[in-house]
């Protein structure tokens, strides 16, 4: 009987070996030679600390910065370890009356007549973009401009210079990294 468990016992050591060991470390190695930058998290220094990822949102409460999309991910939300969206649904009560009083905020916060881009009340599936489309962006100018007393037309700028293109010409959406936009920001004299 121990004849026909050793094959079997083998072929699990070798798999466990390959596919646990051996192709994790070679994809690593392959990874930190050909994109280092994205291989350790896409993190982004500033004055020699790490402040944040360009690939993870963050929260911005202060009327001074830009704000990225709400987000589901966590009790508090933006948290990397429990990425993941609200679960609920288009004919959800509890989020319809969230968006509703998103968007009457970020009408409020932002001076806003008219409608309100979809990206500053709804979260993305995963809870934690750090980008929002360009038209969020310019819908929170006159905010930032007001609350650092810069001239909207400097702060219109920065937004514009910060626009990322679709990959390649066609893939994704133009957006802007909300996290490069606030340093850049208060790198601004």
């Amino acid at each position: 009987m121990l004849i026909h468990f050793r094959p079997a016992l083998i072929l699990l050591l070798l798999f466990t070996i390959v596919t646990g060991v051996v192709y994790p470390l070679a994809i690593t190695g392959v990874a930190q030679v050909a994109l280092p930058a994205q291989a350790n998290g896409s993190m982004i220094e500033q004055d020699g600390r790490i402040v944040g990822s360009s690939l993870i949102g963050q929260s911005f409460a202060s009327p001074r910065y830009f704000h990225g999309r709400p987000s589901a991910a966590g009790q508090n939300g933006y948290d990397a370890s429990s990425s993941s969206g609200s679960n609920l649904g288009p004919t959800s009560k509890a989020l319809a009356e969230r968006i509703k009083s998103d968007v009457e905020k970020a009408k409020a916060e932002n001076g806003l007549s008219g409608p309100v881009p979809a990206d500053l009340v709804t979260a993305s599936g995963s809870g934690l973009d750090p980008g929002v489309s360009p038209a969020s962006a310019h819908a929170q100018i006159s905010r930032v401009a007001r609350e650092r007393s810069l001239p909207e037309a400097d702060v219109r700028a920065l937004v514009d210079h910060s626009i990322q293109p679709r990959l390649l010409g066609l893939i994704g959406e133009p957006r802007v990294n909300v996290l490069a936009l606030n340093m850049a920001l208060d790198a601004m004299k």
